[in-house]
């Protein structure tokens, strides 16, 4: 599903960001990235959805070459991927609702009423189906976080993709914020979350990928023992 081929970042003013990081991770796969920051982990997920290009390597998600991606292919190929960032980047002039809503009415495919039960079927998944009307100025920082994943997950990706979700939150509300991912895992989405908190992916007991200044330092292969990767 997310294949990763000697890929390198190197910005206009040579810091190297990635240097020759390769991994494959299958299908309804939960992975967890780590490393201390600077490593790489958000360069890598912004690979992902083109947000960032590599300077050098080959990324393939979903047997689709990115390298070969155009930028009007772009929309299209982020309708498959869900992006949940740290700070949930909300819009506070719209409700929950209408934050939920943006990427099906960016996508311009969806007549209102399918809009409609799409929102509210992703808000229910998070549990704030009646949070609808709210605006995020009264939400506290977890359901700010369930709203950014209602609004990841509302077009069905088939790739789910998080930048420290759990950053800002308590471990009480982390390890409900990780519950969500793993119930969306269990139906068939692939999970790839950044995170610093070792004591939180040991719980999950999930597959660990340790970057350490922009290389693939490590892979635990799914909790089966830290195989080193050079």
């Amino acid at each position: 599903m997310i294949h990763f081929s000697n890929v390198t970042k190197r910005y206009p003013n040579g810091f190297e960001a990635l240097d020759e990081v390769s991994f494959h991770i299958d299908k309804a796969e939960m992975v967890f990235l780590t490393g201390h920051s600077g490593a790489g982990k958000s360069t890598l997920l912004k690979m992902i959805p083109l947000i960032e290009r590599p300077s050098a390597g080959q990324v393939i998600i979903d047997e689709k070459h990115l390298g070969r991606v155009k930028r009007r292919q772009i929309p299209a190929l982020r309708r498959d991927i869900g992006i949940i960032f740290q700070d949930s980047k909300l819009l506070n002039d719209r409700n929950v609702f209408d934050n939920v809503a943006l990427p099906l009415l960016v996508s311009g495919e969806h007549h209102p009423r399918e809009v409609g039960r799409r929102v509210r079927a992703a808000l229910d998944k998070v549990g704030l189906l009646n949070r609808e009307n709210d605006y995020p100025i009264s939400l506290s920082g977890g359901e700010r976080q369930r709203v950014g994943i209602a609004r990841a997950v509302v077009n069905r990706p088939k790739v789910l993709i998080a930048d420290e979700p759990t950053g800002n939150l308590d471990p009480v509300l982390s390890k409900e914020i990780m519950s969500l991912f793993e119930q969306f895992n269990q139906v068939g989405v692939t999970v790839l979350i950044a995170s610093h908190d070792l004591e939180l992916i040991g719980r999950m007991k999930k597959r660990m990928m340790v970057l350490k200044k922009g290389r693939l330092l490590a892979d635990d292969g799914g909790g089966l023992g830290v195989k080193q990767t050079g």
